[in-house]
């Protein structure tokens, strides 16, 4: 059996944690802001940039779907040095070129070391802490941390060349194998022999989980790809790009620590305004782009919603399952993140064929506000909370 919580594995995991997820973050971060811009430079449209980008969701959704399973055969550990490799690579290979071959592929590496680190370091934090809230809450806040310095970062060496910007990523995510490998490594989750029947994202609670994280899916997908192309469009430079997408960053960051205060009676109140406050803002910053301080409120506001639902939703899915299942739901309430990172860059891409990309992302935006609707649901799930 999986061990309970152990609070003397918090000490001997704190420094890696943060170190290796900070680290991912700040790769990341730089690698989603210098490859949309890369592909800019390289004569891409603005659909093609969608299509790559829905790629590499793609191969996150596919990988998160088996997530659950592979966590019987390897520690969760492995997966986030799995994970810095793999984005290490993938930087490397749109650095080198952006042929259709290697920035197709930088794309899908990209996709699958999301899929392993975050499913991996979030079954982590929950398990070596006392709290689901409380471990993803500095699991977190040490990601968001690390994305607010990647964009402008990236912004500023993509001054000079995109390729400079993700050689630095490449660099930045092979120095981070080395705390993770410092991780307490966990035993493997057995299959339970009694389990319940029926698909785990229907059960009530990890349902929650799943919307959140499809509101919270719809912000990152667009951050990653359109909200760059459009604020480049509306005439904002590389360096305020990146500032830009710093300034969400750092709402998100403040969201995440504001959900760690959140008292539990107001669980899905906070669901609730995440998803309105993530979504509405995003349909707002559209038409606003060329105004960088009305862009910068605006993303502001859609990072503190996501902020919220990228911590209240897989932890409210983690408490709804047996310790041994936690896995699976959080794999779960990951998949259906992944899902919105494909969906929504490839329904944008769509929407171009008909529509401007402004009104394209406001009636997303719209879209994405509408998981709101099922707030009462888990309230009675809750029992009032």
């Amino acid at each position: 059996m999986t061990p309970g919580p152990d609070d003397r594995r918090l000490p001997r995991d704190s420094v890696p944690t943060w170190l290796c997820t900070s680290g991912f973050s700040l790769s990341l971060g730089m690698a989603s802001v210098a490859m949309p811009l890369l592909a800019l430079r390289a004569g891409y449209s603005g659909t093609e940039i969608g299509v790559y980008t829905a790629l590499s969701a793609v191969a996150q959704l596919c990988t998160r779907l088996v997530m659950g399973p592979a966590m019987r055969l390897l520690p969760d550990r492995d997966f986030v040095v799995l994970a810095a490799l793999l984005l290490a690579v993938s930087s490397g290979l749109a650095a080198v070129s952006a042929l259709p071959i290697w920035f197709g592929l930088a794309q899908l590496l990209q996709g699958i070391a999301r899929a392993f680190f975050w499913t991996g370091s979030q079954t982590h934090a929950v398990r070596v802490s006392d709290s689901s809230v409380r471990g993803l809450t500095a699991l977190n806040l040490s990601s968001t941390a690390g994305l607010l310095g990647g964009p402008v970062l990236a912004g500023f060496l993509t001054e000079a060349s995109p390729g400079r910007a993700l050689l630095c990523a490449a660099l930045i995510a092979t120095v981070v194998m080395w705390p993770a490998r410092r991780l307490t490594r966990l035993p493997v989750f057995e299959q339970l022999e009694d389990r319940r029947p029926g698909l785990i994202w229907t059960r009530p609670g990890v349902d929650a989980g799943c919307w959140a994280g499809v509101t919270a899916g719809a912000w990152r997908g667009l951050l990653s790809s359109y909200i760059p192309v459009v604020l480049t469009h509306a005439g904002q430079g590389p360096s305020m790009v990146g500032g830009l997408v710093s300034v969400a960053n750092a709402a998100s960051l403040a969201g995440t620590g504001l959900a760690g205060r959140v008292p539990e009676r107001w669980m899905s109140r906070s669901f609730g305004l995440g998803v309105l406050a993530t979504g509405l803002s995003i349909a707002a910053f559209a038409p606003l782009a060329a105004t960088a301080l009305a862009a910068g409120a605006a993303l502001a506001v859609s990072g503190i919603g996501a902020g919220v639902l990228q911590t209240v939703g897989p932890a409210v899915a983690s408490d709804a399952v047996h310790p041994e299942e936690r896995g699976d739901a959080i794999a779960a309430a990951g998949t259906f993140r992944a899902a919105s990172l494909f969906l929504v860059p490839l329904g944008v891409a769509g929407l171009l064929a008909v529509v401007p990309l402004v009104p394209a992302l406001m009636l997303t935006g719209v879209l994405a506000a509408t998981p709101a609707g099922y707030t009462p649901r888990l309230r009675r799930h809750l029992g009032g909370r």
